[in-house]
């Protein structure tokens, strides 16, 4: 699977632009602000329907416009297929696949899996527990369309019963009856995510190390962990427990929305004592290592999007992790880099080529 083309209409900065793309290594150079990364963004939309930076789709409309238009040409199983995405002020988001609109979004995701390595994935390592969520969640979810499905139920009962604590509160009236439906369903629910998070970092924690052990040369120990209130004790008997903190809270304080990872260098946490340039590492491990997972999942190579991939590492580990994302075990690839002077010598020195389009203010050059 590859992308062949893209084409963008008042997107972000993007008033008009049209790329025609290699199979292998694309690269954006240009300035900051330029719109590089607004492209990846671009290709991003055409994978999973949404921003990587931003949740609110208006705000990827151009400054005066009333809509935005994204479209990009796949080559995939032999066929070409259409990605589209449009959406006008005050109305829905449209999405459509070969020019059929989808009817429900989550049917899209998995079909043209993508990984994207930013420096917005410090948040990581570095924010709480929600982010780490979604690094597994994503992970999951374009392999797993039943996970995708269970996890938007689990997150509507979650809502329902946090609704009711807050009724419970309100009125002081307690109707343990419909808190025990409540609780059925969460844990019918939630113990399917928590077995497959659970297999997932059973696969994944092998790869992850694989990964940062060749990008840091075995310079240092790092460890990687899944951290879940269900591995202490059984769901439904944690929420019979948690019962009146909840009620005090008004909310429900355990649970798989609880479910965290646990990063760490050398036994300290790695956000409190990993450097920057071992954190960055860290996070490209985690990314190749969701590539690898997502390659032998799907049977097929995913895209990987690498965004200003060289600020705070030194020269070896970039050309080992060009050299590494070069190789037959990745597809296509797309990098922004400030320097079409740097990138050009970094693909060089390891004979790769590379097919760069220079970016200015928003237009293609």
């Amino acid at each position: 699977m590859w992308l062949q083309s893209l084409s963008v209409l008042n997107f972000k900065n993007f008033q008009e632009g049209e790329l025609v793309f290699s199979e292998t290594v694309n690269a954006f150079t240009g300035n900051n602000g330029a719109g590089k990364t607004n492209l990846l963004d671009a290709i991003h939309y055409l994978s999973l329907c949404k921003s990587y930076f931003n949740p609110a789709d208006t705000t990827q409309i151009l400054h005066g416009s009333d809509f935005f238009m994204v479209q990009g040409v796949f080559s995939r199983q032999g066929g070409k297929e259409t990605i589209s995405c449009s959406l006008k002020r005050n109305q829905k988001k449209q999405f459509k696949r070969n020019k059929k609109e989808y009817q429900r979004l989550a049917d899209h995701i998995g079909l043209f899996p993508l990984v994207m390595i930013s420096p917005y994935d410090i948040s990581i390592i570095i924010e709480g527990s929600e982010e780490r969520r979604k690094f597994i969640d994503n992970a999951i979810s374009q392999t797993d369309p039943a996970y995708l499905d269970q996890l938007i139920l689990y997150n509507k009962i979650l809502l329902n019963r946090n609704t009711l604590l807050r009724q419970i509160a309100s009125t002081r009236s307690y109707d343990p009856q419909l808190l025990e439906v409540y609780d059925e369903q969460l844990v019918s629910s939630g113990n399917e995510i928590f077995n497959k998070r659970r297999a997932f970092m059973d696969v994944f924690i092998p790869i992850f190390d694989t990964h940062y052990q060749y990008i840091s040369e075995k310079a240092e120990e790092v460890t990687l962990s899944y951290d879940s209130p269900l591995l202490i004790d059984d769901f439904e008997i944690l929420l019979k427990n948690s019962i009146e903190r909840d009620r005090i809270y008004e909310r429900t304080t355990i649970g798989i929305h609880k479910d965290d990872l646990q990063f760490s260098i050398h036994g300290m946490p790695m956000k409190k004592f990993g450097s920057q340039g071992q954190q960055k590492s860290f996070l490209i491990a985690l990314k190749l290592a969701q590539y690898t997972f997502l390659l032998k999942s799907k049977k097929f190579k995913p895209l990987l999007l690498l965004d200003d991939i060289f600020d705070k590492l030194d020269d070896n580990r970039t050309r080992k992790l060009m050299k590494m994302v070069s190789n037959e075990d990745f597809g296509q690839i797309f990098i922004t880099d400030t320097s079409r002077e740097r990138i050009t010598r970094i693909f060089t020195e390891i004979d790769v080529e590379i097919k760069v389009v220079d970016i200015e203010k928003g237009c293609v050059k």
